[in-house]
């Protein structure tokens, strides 16, 4: 191949093996070549649209085939493929689409409403420099089921836009929330990203030809990707795997059930299982220690995790069960692949992850030199490498992540450490208040913009206490107007119309006053463990 591309990755391997199934969900599956046809088909539909190389294609589903499918028409049509959050009421969707210049999405039937909502509240823009049929908005909005079945139905597989070949530099764009702020779409050339997951799941070793590997009989696992496709963690395994030849199997509702993965494990023989910490893990072990003896789970190799603290007793609990499976934790980000530690059951001791820097990884200070191993300085770890452009129209805060560091360009998301002197990294927290729960994560400068808006809250900090389930819990400490506390039941309801459920301060309290420094800040460290204290009262 010249140069890495998700999407010639695929079509060489539906060239090579198009009866390998591609893609399970309950009892549909999708071989390569059906999987290829769909994909291409969907891409005519769009092209006839109107949509060219460079437009971006938001996906708003669950972890279904049609997620996939429409992430491999996109990088077909040369467009860049766009994760939603689906869990987004009309206003936040509003903001993606239009931070992003979406001129397409596709969506959920469940979520079509909110989309239509979304679209519609978009305001009018032409851009004179495009075709005039195509710079207006709305996007066009194609809802799966019906409607899509149907133009993937009318439309062919061949078309114009097949002429232009997938390049290594078309984009993909992976909306995340960064440290702080409104969500940000993190843009990966094809070839880095492809590149990147290929180091970070096989360091060391050359990347090779899909075909090649396909034709050597080492095909990629068969893995499930139990996490939603609208966050990095899942996404990138699925892509990976089908890079590989292998098979991804989806199971396509929101939320966790744990009793249908354990099915889907046994059903499909799986081997790798993506999962996000103890939020995941937690109820999976707790079904298992109720019915120890229910699932034949010899298949699984691997659990992998990445974004949440996954803890030493739960991989133990895990272990007892499964104890051919090796324990993956990943350190990395949307906006950089870093590395990963390993547990077994032939461990002598189970441990929190342990990473160590290395060529790529390094600890960098604030002043921009790299932290040496054993001089307890403090840094954020960056990543060097295969990493992406910047954040999509935010030239400041691409300019604060991706630094340039004796000559290296690093990713620094915001993950402060220090060095031991065996190289082995201790990760101190996020350098922002970021709120990691359930596997989202939640930026309080949003909440707290939006509870300003209420009528009587005068001031609000929003921090994350420690919670056994989620990892964390979303908190409001408040301070109002005049010293009498709004009704709570209004703020809930307040919240509820204007942001996502995991965003929605599971608690307020409140307080005479925040104690802001002379500067106007806030010290998070103080009020976050005033929650916690409250919270146990």
């Amino acid at each position: 191949m010249s140069g890495w591309n998700f999407a010639a990755s695929w079509q060489a391997i539906t060239r090579t093996a198009p009866d390998f199934v591609a893609i399970v969900c309950g009892d549909h599956r999708l071989t390569y070549r059906e999987f290829d046809d769909r994909a291409r088909r969907l891409a005519s539909h769009l092209h006839a649209r109107g949509l060219r190389p460079g437009d971006k294609v938001a996906i708003d589903l669950v972890n279904r085939p049609e997620y996939l499918e429409t992430f491999y028409a996109a990088l077909l049509l040369g467009c860049v493929p766009v994760n939603v959050n689906y869990r987004y009421v009309a206003e936040e969707l509003t903001y993606l689409l239009d931070n992003s210049d979406a001129m397409a999405i596709v969506v959920e039937p469940a979520f079509a409403e909110v989309a239509r909502a979304a679209v519609a509240a978009l305001d009018p823009v032409h851009d004179p420099a495009r075709e005039p049929s195509r710079g207006h908005r709305p996007p066009l909005l194609l809802e799966t089921g019906g409607s899509y079945e149907a133009a993937l139905a009318a439309a062919s597989p061949h078309g114009a836009w097949d002429r232009r070949p997938p390049d290594p530099d078309d984009l993909i764009f992976l909306y995340t929330g960064g440290t702080t702020g409104m969500p940000k779409g993190v843009m990966w050339r094809n070839e880095d990203l492809y590149l990147a997951l290929w180091e970070m799941s096989r360091p060391g070793v050359e990347v090779r030809d899909p075909v090649a590997t396909v034709e050597a009989g080492k095909r990629a696992a068969i893995a499930l990707p139990a996490s939603p496709l609208m966050h990095g963690t899942s996404l990138f395994v699925a892509i990976s795997t089908l890079s590989g030849g292998g098979t991804v199997v989806l199971i396509d509702r929101s939320g966790l059930d744990p009793v249908a993965i354990w099915d889907a494990v046994e059903r499909e023989r799986v081997a790798l299982l993506t999962i996000v910490g103890d939020v995941f893990a937690r109820p999976l072990l707790a079904v298992l220690e109720a019915e120890p003896e229910r699932w034949d789970l010899t298949s699984l190799r691997a659990i992998t995790s990445s974004g949440v603290t996954w803890s030493p007793e739960t991989k133990r609990g895990l272990l007892r069960h499964l104890p051919g499976t090796t324990l993956l934790d990943s350190l990395g980000a949307s906006e950089g692949l870093m590395t990963r530690s390993a547990h077994s059951a032939t461990d002598a001791e189970i441990k929190p992850a342990r990473f160590a820097v290395n060529d790529r990884l390094k600890v960098i200070t604030d002043d921009g030199r790299i932290v040496e191993p054993g001089s307890d300085e403090v840094g954020m770890v960056g990543v060097g490498g295969h990493i992406p452009l910047g954040y999509y129209k935010d030239e400041q805060k691409s300019a604060a992540t991706f630094r340039t560091v004796n000559g290296t360009r690093y990713s620094v998301p915001g993950d402060y450490a220090t060095v031991g002197t065996d190289g082995t990294i201790t990760l101190l927290g996020r350098g922002s208040a970021c709120i990691n729960t359930g596997g989202e994560k939640v930026y309080p400068e949003e909440v707290e913009l939006l509870l300003r808006r209420y009528p009587g809250v005068f001031d609000c900090v929003v921090v994350g206490v420690p919670d056994p389930r989620y990892g964390e819990m979303v908190v409001a400490i408040v301070q109002a107007t005049d010293g009498h506390p709004p009704d709570e039941a209004a703020l809930v309801a307040f919240c509820r119309e204007h942001i996502a459920g995991y965003k929605r301060p599971k608690r307020f309290l409140f307080v005479d006053s925040l104690e802001r420094s002379a500067a106007g800040k806030a010290n998070y460290a103080r009020l976050r463990t005033l929650a916690a204290e409250s919270l146990t009262e």
